[in-house]
C-alpha cells in the first residue's frame, strides 16, 4: 500500500510563509496528480493547489499568487510555498496522492493533515 505523510505545518502572522511538504512511500508504480487540500472548521475540504507528474498545475482562485506548489518526482515529494498568509488560511492542510500500487489500482491517498494557523 502507499502511505503519505504531511509535514511543515505551525503557527504564524499574518503575511508570513510556511511550506509544507508530503512525501508517498511504500509500494508505489506511479503517481499521477498530487496536491494540497485544506479544511477549516465548519467547512467542507477544498482544493488549495494540484499538480501533474507533468508539472501541470491548478490553484483555488483564493491562493492564486501567493501559494506555489511543485515536485520532485524522483522522491515522490510535493510542496506548498504559501506566502502571504491571511488568517482565513487557517485550516488543516491534507495532502493527497493518485497512485498506483500495481495494474489497476489507481486510487486517491490521503495523509492525516498538518494544521496551519495564521494569527492577525
Amino acid at each position: 500500500q502507499v502511505q503519505v505523510l504531511e509535514s511543515g505545518g505551525g503557527l504564524v502572522q499574518a503575511g508570513g510563509s510556511l511550506r509544507l511538504s508530503c512525501v508517498a512511500s511504500g509500494k508505489i508504480l506511479y503517481i499521477n496528480r498530487m496536491g494540497w487540500y485544506r479544511q477549516a472548521p465548519g467547512k467542507q475540504r477544498e482544493l488549495v493547489a494540484v499538480i501533474t507528474s507533468g508539472g501541470n498545475t491548478n490553484y483555488t482562485d483564493s491562493v492564486k499568487g501567493r501559494f506555489t506548489v511543485s515536485r520532485d518526482n524522483a522522491k515522490n515529494t510535493v510542496y506548498l510555498q504559501m506566502n502571504s498568509l491571511k488568517p482565513e488560511d487557517t485550516a488543516v492542510y491534507y495532502c493527497n496522492a493518485e497512485a498506483s500500487s500495481g495494474i489497476g489500482s489507481l486510487r486517491y491517498y490521503w495523509g492525516q493533515g498538518t494544521q496551519v494557523t495564521v494569527s492577525s
